[in-house]
């Protein structure tokens, strides 16, 4: 065998070094200066070092001596438009807060102008806290799958269903093939996924449902639904079809590994062996349900089951921020006081929650969500060097307890950098940030806020 030295070196379009590399895949697992080698906006190699150096030739290298590198974040879900309602509506319960002050603002605001500067303005939070994909829910999805397609970043993009009127749709009919003209739209697009996005039990009718699954189920498209978000839900429920909403979606054939169900904070054990059983996967929103008050999320219970649970924002509305570094603090936190055992739910465990965990529930888990040879190359560099985050015993560990989102220093998406160095690259951030003031002064003035200047 010759040399080393004298091997071919093989090509390749990039190369990030990183004091601690984590993969994801095995769960918990830390590398120690290594190598992510991507060529074609795919993950060629996960390496030491030194062994990249001698075995691959790149157009560019990067290094990063200080920080880990992992995965990108994946915000499970969220309602990106809703930036530009943040803080108008705070500290009022879920029914409150829907009924009396977002649903009418939605009716007199919501166009697609203001869907485009809301998504915007979400997506450029989000990139700079070190999400890379996300699963939406809202109006004009064809506005936001544009802007998704501008940004560089990755989405799954709903297709809502609701029964009753709004801005994009008059009913259920209508929002559904409104939605399909959309995916038709956007079909084979390398970042673009559209999902089918039901709004929530207590809002979409029986025949719809049964309409959803049989076509996501001849489309082989993910749905992302609300589903026993609060307890008044179930008490409706009850009243209106005798059964809890579980029931309800299991006889219609709705639980299978197609359905992202998000928040769940009323489960019985018997509901967390059925949702095992199906193969659901349950979103998680665990600081959107304690600022509603919407009830705790057993994910103990769930993990123990072997449910997959990805972790999601909810919208900046009722979060109010995209956070995902706060949302795994707060899951592994809220987690242990619910069980009240510390040692349920760690670090590594939320960590995939918030990566592979994610990409499974949007059907992008053999694409995204680890950094396996094959996987497109969606990943971050997270800076540790900070006073917060030293020193430095477990990686894992800082990142979900220790890390702000604001040492996220680089972003890629496909092998595509988005973010260097914190500064965005592709987003045009003063034009954004002013459309939102822009906003806030022309919704403050109809409101008659006495907001500062």
């Amino acid at each position: 065998m010759p040399p080393p030295e004298t091997c071919a070196m093989q090509p390749a379009d990039l190369i990030i070094t990183a004091r601690w590399t984590i993969p994801v895949e095995p769960e918990g697992r830390v590398l120690d200066d290594h190598a992510l080698v991507v060529r074609d906006g795919r993950i060629l190699d996960l390496l030491p070092r030194a062994e990249a150096e001698q075995r691959y030739s790149a157009r560019e290298l990067v290094r990063r001596p200080q920080h880990v590198l992992l995965p990108g974040l994946i915000n499970a879900h969220t309602h990106t438009p809703m930036t530009l309602f943040r803080g108008m509506a705070d500290d009022l319960p879920l029914d409150t807060w829907l009924g009396q002050h977002i649903w009418p603002a939605e009716a007199r605001w919501v166009d697609a102008g203001f869907v485009r500067d809301g998504a915007e303005l979400a997506m450029l939070e989000m990139l700079q806290g070190g999400t890379t994909c996300f699963n939406d829910m809202y109006y004009f999805p064809d506005v936001i799958a544009r802007a998704v397609d501008a940004s560089g970043l990755r989405a799954g993009v709903g297709m809502i269903v609701l029964e009753h009127p709004t801005v994009w749709a008059q009913d259920a009919d209508e929002y559904l093939r409104k939605g399909l003209a959309v995916r038709d739209q956007f079909r084979g697009h390398p970042r673009i996924s559209m999902v089918f996005a039901p709004h929530a039990p207590y809002t979409v009718a029986d025949d719809s449902f049964r309409q959803i699954r049989l076509l996501a189920n001849e489309l082989d498209t993910q749905i992302h639904m609300h589903v026993h978000e609060t307890a008044s839900e179930l008490a409706e429920s009850h009243k209106q079809h005798a059964r809890r909403p579980l029931q309800r979606l299991d006889e219609l054939g709705l639980l299978t590994p197609l359905l992202a169900a998000v928040h769940m904070t009323q489960l019985t054990a018997e509901e967390i062996a059925l949702l095992a059983g199906r193969g659901v996967s349950v979103v998680h929103c665990p600081e959107s349900n304690l600022k509603l008050a919407s009830g705790f999320c057993p994910v103990a219970d769930l993990a123990a089951a072997g449910v997959n649970i990805a972790l999601g924002t909810d919208g900046a509305g009722s979060n109010n921020d995209l956070d995902m570094f706060g949302e795994m603090r707060s899951c592994a936190l809220l987690a242990k006081g619910v069980a009240q055992r510390a040692e349920v739910v760690p670090a590594a465990a939320v960590l995939s929650m918030a990566t592979r965990n994610g990409a499974q529930a949007l059907g992008l888990g053999d694409r995204i969500g680890s950094l396996l040879p094959g996987k497109e190359a969606d990943v971050i560099c997270v800076d540790l060097s900070a006073a917060a985050t030293q020193p430095v015993y477990d990686p894992v560990s800082q990142l979900v307890y220790a890390t702000s989102r604001n040492q996220v220093s680089d972003v890629w998406v496909a092998g595509r950098q988005l973010l260097a160095d914190r500064q965005p690259l592709l987003a045009d951030a003063p034009a954004i940030l002013a459309r939102a003031e822009a906003w806030r002064a022309r919704l403050s003035a109809a409101r008659g806020s006495n907001a500062h200047d």
